[in-house]
């Protein structure tokens, strides 16, 4: 098979990973949306006599797997599980508890196009944009006082028994048991089954995630291992659509027609792009032509940046924009279970300016420069407030953004263990960040984001 690996990390890191700004709007959005809920409960309480309180909140699904992708284009599915104390509910049904649910969100989201809606498994709000927020309803309890965890139930058509976190830790193990590769395999699905807007009944991530994970396939070459897992996909729907969870009692994920639908539209179209991929194994084979087969089954068009290019052309781009790759990702290097806020106390000072935060600089005195931090100025950064009650080490990420950073070689990214603060200076222009990562007994338990835009001279 003609080697393309090299073009396909970088597809990978630069189209189909999901940027560190847009993580962090849709954890703002997640905060956001829970506070609105919170607020809209005191409300409904006030008015209806009642006491509901939120006991326990979590990301879920893809944002808690780190397996969201580019190609989501806005319509990014956030899902969130909100916790009710069973006692709490008084024995209010699930259908109720959604209702009621709906009802303080309501309350909040007035601005929005449409009004939350009441589904069979969550209360969904839409934005403009197109992203949607998911609400899971859960009630927990502890079948005895001495218990040390708790049960949990999903309110769906009736009451029943889920682990909260089961699912992520799930994904957790699988990820320590067959390695990294399998988040990148899962991401790169989603771009196929996301790639032409036609294909409007595609699985969804769930179903894609379990049936990458059950038939991995074991090359070290990240297009080989792609195009053979796709392979023993299409062998693995040939003989069943039915697809199990790997937890919760194994519960079917394809009990609707609607889901075997989208099962089969998978299988149907990762054939028919199989066939279309044999040049890839022909001798003859030329660099330009696996391109355009890589390009036509993802229909994406970054693949054309490679394509046409003699071995000089390479060669000069090599010399002229190459830069080190040392971006880490803190996925690849913990399980992440990112139940807890942080938000970074980022400072500035600098050509007379005497230090203060980030935001006031930028929203006081950086209209003169542009909304831009200016060169030469001092940054310091530290962990201002989390809910985490305790962590072990914190690790910091900086990031150099744009042109600049790549013409200098520069764009940094390392994930390090730098103490409870640091200090950094503006030294050329680009949208840069800092990160930092709370590790709890070896988790990332939250993440902490704060953009650091630095102007030209």
């Amino acid at each position: 098979m003609y080697d393309l690996s090299a073009e396909f990390n970088k597809f990978y890191r630069n189209k189909v990973v999901l940027p560190a700004t847009v993580q962090n709007e849709l954890r703002e959005k997640k905060k956001l949306n829970i506070k609105r809920l919170k607020d809209g409960l005191l409300e409904y309480n006030q008015e209806n006599g009642t006491s509901y309180k939120i006991c326990e909140d979590r990301v879920q699904g893809s944002m808690a797997m780190h397996t969201v992708v580019q190609n989501d284009e806005k319509d990014y599915d956030i899902d969130v599980a909100i916790v009710f104390e069973k006692d709490n509910l008084n024995n209010l049904g699930p259908l109720a508890t959604r209702n009621m649910v709906a009802d303080a969100l309501k309350r909040k989201t007035a601005q929005f196009n449409a009004e939350p809606e009441v589904k069979t498994s969550c209360v969904r709000i839409k934005y403009a944009e197109g992203y949607h927020i998911d609400f899971a309803i859960y009630r927990r309890y502890k079948e005895n006082e001495t218990d040390n965890e708790y049960k949990y139930e999903h309110a769906g058509a009736e009451w029943t028994e889920r682990g909260i976190r089961a699912l992520e830790d799930w994904f957790g193990t699988e990820i320590n048991n067959k390695g990294k590769n399998l988040r990148k395999i899962i991401r790169f699905s989603k771009m196929f089954c996301k790639s032409r807007d036609s294909w409007v009944n595609m699985p969804s991530g769930l179903i894609q995630t379990v049936i990458c994970d059950e038939k991995l396939d074991s090359y070290d070459r990240i297009d080989e291992l792609f195009y053979y897992t796709m392979e023993n996909v299409i062998n693995r729907l040939e003989d069943s659509i039915e697809v199990n969870a790997p937890v919760d009692n194994n519960r079917s994920l394809t009990t609707r027609e609607i889901d075997k639908t989208r099962v089969n539209n998978w299988k149907n179209r990762l054939s028919t792009q199989k066939e279309k991929m044999q040049i890839l194994f022909e001798e003859e084979c030329t660099r330009d032509q696996a391109i355009e087969a890589w390009q036509t089954f993802f229909n994406h068009d970054y693949w054309s940046s490679f394509l046409n290019k003699n071995i000089n052309e390479i060669c000069y781009e090599k010399r002229s924009v190459a830069y080190s790759d040392t971006e880490e990702f803190i996925e690849d290097m913990y399980d992440i279970d990112e139940k807890y806020d942080v938000l970074i106390d980022c400072r500035v000072m600098g050509n007379g300016f005497t230090l203060m935060p980030i935001v006031e600089f930028l929203d006081k005195y950086a209209i003169r420069f542009g909304k831009f931090i200016p060169h030469n100025f001092s940054v310091r950064a530290k962990v201002s407030y989390t809910t985490a009650p305790t962590y072990d080490k914190v690790l910091w990420k900086v990031r150099n953004v744009g042109e600049e950073a790549e013409k200098r070689n520069d764009i940094r990214g390392q994930i390090l263990d730098r103490g409870t603060e640091i200090t950094e200076n503006t030294l050329f222009a680009g949208q840069h960040y800092i990160e930092c990562y709370l590790i709890k007994n070896n988790v990332c338990v939250g993440i902490g984001h704060v953009k650091v835009p630095i102007g030209i001279k």
